[in-house]
């Protein structure tokens, strides 16, 4: 299996990077030879040595005591990518991409009477997370932020998303209600017809950084207050050459919510880098991240046929 396993270590002017070699180069074309087409830009993470965090989906970095988990694939394909805070034990973003090429169902979900279910991680550092899975016995669900359902196309990439990494603590009734429905919904906007090309670019995770955000429980195990999604679109219309962009932020609180109705919960990219203090998709050209991210939650309902 040739699997690459990058962290970095953020310093004040340092940064330094560990990774064995990978088969496949992190040209963020979503495994289908399609480039991006990136142009430099102000807030890119260009300058950071790990090629996969110029791939679409990835916001700005945070550094400090964070370092990044890329999970790939046995032929290099990345699956997923994770920041996690080694300091506080915690995820505070998984971004991926769904496209035609893995959104094909193949396999079943990872069996749920499996005897290590929800693994943990082989690329953390030491000392990165609990000795134990705090989850269990505390009442919120594993919470997925890259959902086994966007991994069935083979029983390598589900089974990643397992790892206690991609876990954020979810209340059950919002894990498998408002939460599950806005899943689902970004599913429906992958096309398999020919001479349709499109891409999607996620980022998802639960606040952990600023005060009234998050609690603790049991040894300081970060519960968060709330969770977001904010997600990319690259499309190209039947009959034009252009690449063309849309995007889309969520924000809900973690509490019970069985509801279906999702406009409610739409804010814009601007919006949503106010109140998570994340910048989203940096690695878009200026203009285009201006444009995508300037959007009203009114426009972007309309534009997504959110109700």
């Amino acid at each position: 299996m040739n699997r690459t396993r990058i962290i970095t270590v953020f310093f004040p002017l340092l940064a330094f990077t560990v990774s064995t070699s990978c088969s496949k180069e992190d040209d963020g074309s979503a495994g289908t030879g399609r480039k991006e087409g990136l142009a430099a830009n102000a807030n890119a993470n260009f300058l950071d040595p790990q090629p996969a965090t110029h791939r679409l989906e990835f916001p700005k970095l945070k550094g400090g005591r964070s370092v990044i988990l890329t999970h790939r694939l046995s032929d290099g394909e990345v699956n997923y990518s994770v920041e996690w805070d080694v300091e506080k034990k915690s995820n505070r973003w998984t971004c991926y991409q769904i496209y035609a090429g893995n959104a094909k169902k193949a396999v079943r979900r990872k069996d749920q009477k499996s005897r290590d279910l929800y693994p943990m991680d082989p690329l953390w550092p030491a000392n990165a997370f609990f000795t134990y899975d705090p989850y269990r016995g505390s009442g919120y669900d594993h919470g997925h932020l890259c959902p086994s359902q966007d991994r069935v196309n083979s029983r390598e990439s589900n089974d990643q998303t397992f790892y206690l990494s991609n876990m954020q603590p979810q209340v059950h009734d919002f894990n498998a209600g408002i939460w599950e429905v806005m899943e689902r919904k970004m599913r429906t906007y992958i096309t398999f017809s020919v001479g349709l090309k499109d891409t999607l670019f996620i980022c998802r995770g639960g606040t952990i950084d600023r005060a009234g955000q998050f609690s603790y429980i049991r040894n300081r195990f970060i519960v968060p207050a709330y969770f977001f999604s904010a997600a990319l679109m690259k499309y190209k219309v039947r009959g034009q050459d252009d690449w063309q962009y849309k995007a889309i932020g969520f924000w809900f609180r973690n509490e019970g919510n069985p509801g279906t109705a999702l406009s409610p919960y739409v804010v814009s990219i601007k919006e949503l880098e106010g109140r998570t203090g994340i910048d989203f998709f940096c690695n878009l050209p200026d203009d285009i991240e201006r444009n995508v991210e300037n959007k009203t939650a009114e426009q972007m309902i309309r534009s997504w046929s959110i109700r």
